[in-house]
């Protein structure tokens, strides 16, 4: 088992190589498993994920900070691998409870995570800029202080904010602050996504699998892309398989999804440690 010290050299050391790395979501500690058999070399918890797993929806209202650091040590202890996690807008909207926020992340064992600079709020969807600075550089104190790899997120394209000016703003003062990862979920388009890229100082990382246009992993590196990220849409999809199956039997009466199944025997292969 590799420290955390030695898995967060090991994550800083994927922003510095040439290229681009795909950092996919695992929702619970199995299918972190399934991931890092599979070779990835490195995950990130989604709050998406988690939150359709326990019955709720993705927001922090509905899951609690104590809910998500738990499903995240789950993942980070079913894994030799770095883990980052999603931790939304950390809990709070003052800097002091990011800094805690981060801190207690830390403790879990993770590597990473990110802060967002949406508030929640229908009326007021994104915190105004100099608190959105004032969070991310607060957060970044406290990650540099517990060796953090701090993803800040400008959330305008998320919120009916189409603003790619002030996406790159928030992005460059961010990055200023001492962020290590840029983030801006939602690009419409991969001119953007290079604009975004050739503004910044940071590595940048790019979400694909949500709706909208997509671009291979060779197309966003040559943008400029440092790390891509899945979001909930792994979960997503395997919700998707669970229903297809579940209205076969109700409509049709009949079990044909089984052989789409993964076998059981390869299942418990995944889920055996060594």
């Amino acid at each position: 088992m590799l420290s955390r010290d030695q898995k967060y050299e090991t994550f800083k050391a994927l922003h510095e190589r040439p290229g681009a790395f795909v950092i996919p979501n695992p929702w619970d500690a199995g299918s972190a498993r399934i991931l890092t058999a599979l070779g990835f070399e490195a995950l990130a918890t989604t709050s998406a994920g988690y939150a359709f797993s326990v019955g709720r929806t993705d927001d922090v209202e509905s899951i609690s900070r104590d809910g998500l650091l738990a499903n995240a040590r789950a993942i980070v202890e079913a894994t030799d691998l770095p883990v980052s996690a999603d931790l939304l807008d950390l809990f709070g909207g003052t800097p002091a409870t990011c800094a805690e926020t981060i801190r207690l992340a830390a403790e879990t064992g993770l590597v990473g995570g990110s802060i967002e600079d949406a508030t929640g709020n229908e009326d007021e969807p994104i915190y105004p800029f100099d608190v959105a600075l004032e969070r991310v550089t607060a957060a970044v104190e406290a990650a540099s202080d517990s060796r953090f790899f701090l993803t800040a997120r400008a959330e305008n394209f998320l919120h009916g904010r189409p603003d790619l000016d002030d996406t790159i703003r928030r992005l460059q003062a961010f990055a200023e602050a001492g962020a290590d990862v840029v983030y801006a979920p939602g690009l419409p388009s991969l001119e953007a996504i290079r604009e975004v890229c050739a503004s910044v100082s940071r590595p940048v990382n790019v979400v694909m699998g949500l709706s909208g246009p997509t671009w291979s992993v060779e197309q966003l590196a040559e943008a400029g892309v440092k790390r891509i990220s899945v979001g909930g849409s792994m979960a997503r999809s395997a919700l998707g398989e669970f229903m297809r199956a579940a209205r076969e039997v109700l409509d049709h009466g009949t079990f044909t999804y089984a052989s789409r199944a993964l076998p059981h025997a390869e299942a418990l292969a995944f889920m055996r440690r060594g």
